[in-house]
């Protein structure tokens, strides 16, 4: 999962960072509105941690062009206007969620998960397709009577796959979910990394559409 973090303030960002990349997110950092609008344009990402009080264009504008555009992506709006007007004024322009600086990493990352979820139209809080069950909380993964503990990249891979379950997505879609801007893809990682899970799950846990590219198959 891909996220892009807009906040200008370099401690907070660089704090915010550091704990969604533990927690297997691949995120891209930007530090204004009218940088993270044109990044936004791109659609490259699949969810945005948006401040408000941004240089050069403010958040609530951002938001408001992203959703003009007709982009449902899912945004958390991380913020320190706490005043009940400012709430009720980011929900209105679109925000999925709001959360008040200074808050807990953990919260973030369990309001992060709730998007995510419902955005792919999933109310539980384990992604399934029927027969493989992940759990983005722990990172644990079952197939049939086997559960694994992934590692981050695998976790990542797998996550993207039972957002879609019976969508086959490409090698570059699949990088484009694992790795940032700054982050190195050498040309094996995908057929690596779908190796490993194999080996844990079982060979089926994820199909190859030879010439297009993997899925998990849709439960019937």
């Amino acid at each position: 999962m891909r996220i892009l973090l807009v906040e200008d303030d370099a401690m907070i960002g660089a704090a915010v960072s550091v704990t969604l990349k533990d927690a297997a997110y691949s995120v891209d950092w930007v530090k204004d509105g009218v940088t993270a609008s044109s990044v936004l344009e791109q659609g490259e990402h699949q969810c945005v941690l948006l401040d408000l009080g941004l240089p050069k264009r403010d958040g609530l504008d951002v938001l408001r062009r992203l959703r003009l555009g007709g982009n449902t992506m899912p945004v958390i709006i991380i913020t320190a206007r706490d005043g009940v007007e400012d709430r009720i004024k980011g929900l209105d322009f679109g925000a999925d969620d709001y959360l008040v600086k200074p808050f807990d990493v953990n919260e973030l990352l369990a309001r992060l998960r709730a998007v995510i979820r419902r955005q792919g139209g999933q109310a539980a809080p384990l992604l399934s397709n029927g027969r493989v069950t992940l759990d983005p909380a722990s990172h644990q993964a079952q197939c049939d009577d086997t559960l694994v503990t992934l590692s981050a990249r695998e976790f990542a891979l797998l996550h993207a796959l039972l957002l879609r379950p019976g969508a086959i997505l490409t090698r570059a879609e699949l990088e484009e979910r694992i790795y940032g801007w700054n982050e190195e893809v050498e040309s094996n990682a995908v057929d690596f990394l779908i190796h490993g899970i194999r080996k844990k799950l079982g060979a089926d846990a994820i199909k190859n559409v030879r010439g297009a590219g993997w899925m998990v198959e849709k439960s019937i």
